[in-house]
């Protein structure tokens, strides 16, 4: 681990690693008592006295079955500042300390203090009046910010955010009207999941422990049910089709309250306070039916696509069929040919080598990048999203760099995607 062979480590509870640090299973929010004494003599030294609490502040968990007997995760020392280990750690290790160690620090000194404002403006003609609002707020004590702040909601929209209010206003003040922006705002649906945000809601209904989070995440994609795009989770054909058919012949199994509801039963078994078969047997009572009743009723993907290639085993029509793990190409034929070929998502790219289809395909752990279909005759390879779109200084391939700018592999230029007429969900 980083830990022991660098600097003694971090304090991780439970855990697994090969090299670095692969899971942590603690969630707990115990902290030594003499790891708060070195925290609160660091603030006192680095930030000054008003940034340090009366007293050590103490924390509960809101996780459902936490692990409480262990220690959180922490620094072994808060005086091993990030910028003294950086030199002896990776950049991956680095960011992971300084994490750790700035939301240690944080945890340990006084709120963040703001001053709110909310500002009411009437607003009358011949016929209506009308009531204008503004909200702004003005930061009086960093507090605890002064060491770490939460990234923002990328999906929070630029009006959500608190607004800059003027200085100087009084009540009953007369406001002039300099512009009127009328804006129509539809509802907008819920952003996609993140990894982080689905591993929130499995902690706010009690599902699952930390140490199935990770096998949760890694599951779901490996299968082909969702894929990560720009880190959201985007269901795939195959997962909407597994959902659509569990939620209609398995709807007790598959509400947000039956794991948590099993998990407390099972929690009971653990303790001796509920006998295991009885358990089990109050579940396959009412399991059992509707398992009978998918076996009977569940339609089956009859319908099989082919793609106008024939077989070079057995020379039949290939077919696309649909397995666990998604999408793949099989014979026709099967089971008296068993060739079967993967399924490759084509872009819309051609690529800048040889001419052939760019198409999708993932790692064994689940990452997306982006090849020629001509493997292993043509090596192009690309992390970034390719787009259809020359560039338009040298004509080379363009590739998504972030959420605003595209980049050429060729010439190296970038180009806003908006000056391109380039929209990320379609390229």
């Amino acid at each position: 681990m980083i830990a022991q062979q660098l600097y003694e480590g971090l304090e991780v509870g439970e855990g697994g690693s090969t090299g670095l640090i692969t899971y942590m299973r603690t969630d707990s929010t115990n902290v030594a008592d003499v790891a708060q004494s070195d925290a609160r003599q660091l603030i006192i030294d680095t930030y000054g006295k008003e940034y340090l609490p009366d007293t050590a502040p103490k924390y509960k968990t809101k996780a459902a079955g936490a692990q409480e007997a262990h220690e959180a995760i922490r620094p072994t020392s808060v005086f091993r500042l990030p910028e003294n280990v950086k030199p002896f750690l990776t950049p991956e290790q680095f960011k992971l300390y300084q994490l750790i160690w700035k939301r240690f620090i944080a945890s340990q000194m006084e709120a963040a203090i703001f001053d709110t404002l909310t500002v009411e403006v009437e607003g009358k003609s011949a016929a209506h009046l009308y009531m204008l609002r503004a909200s702004g707020s003005v930061m009086r004590f960093a507090g605890f910010l002064a060491v770490y702040e939460d990234s923002k909601d990328e999906d929070k929209k630029p009006e959500e955010e608190y607004v800059k209010i003027p200085s100087g206003l009084e009540e009953n003040q007369m406001q002039n009207l300099i512009k009127l922006l009328p804006e129509q705002h539809f509802t907008q649906p819920p952003p996609r999941f993140t990894e982080a945000s689905l591993v929130a809601v499995l902690e706010e209904y009690g599902i699952g422990r930390p140490s199935t989070y990770a096998p949760i995440l890694s599951t779901i994609v490996e299968r082909g049910y969702v894929t990560r795009e720009a880190r959201r989770l985007t269901p795939t054909e195959t997962g909407v089709l597994v959902n659509d058919l569990v939620v209609e012949y398995f709807p007790d199994v598959v509400d947000v309250g039956f794991t948590a509801n099993m998990e407390s039963d099972l929690d009971e078994v653990a303790d001796g306070k509920r006998e295991w078969a009885g358990v089990i047997s109050e579940f396959y009572t009412s399991f059992e039916p509707a398992l009978k009743r998918a076996q009977a009723e569940m339609p089956e993907n009859k319908t099989l696509e082919t793609i106008g290639r024939a077989c070079p085993d057995c020379g039949k029509d290939l077919v696309i069929r649909y397995g666990r793990y998604g999408k793949f190409i099989s014979c026709s034929g099967f089971p008296a040919c068993r060739h079967t070929e993967a399924w490759l998502e084509k872009i819309g790219v051609t690529c800048p080598e040889d001419g052939g289809d760019l198409v999708m395909r993932k790692t064994r752990k689940g990452r997306i990048f982006y090849a020629c279909s001509n493997y292993p005759n043509c090596n192009f390879t690309s992390w970034k999203k390719p787009v259809p779109t020359p560039c338009p200084k040298c004509g080379g391939l363009l590739v998504i760099a972030n959420k605003t700018e595209v980049q050429c592999i060729k010439c190296g230029e970038s180009f806003l995607q908006e000056s391109l007429m380039i929209n990320q969900e379609k390229a």
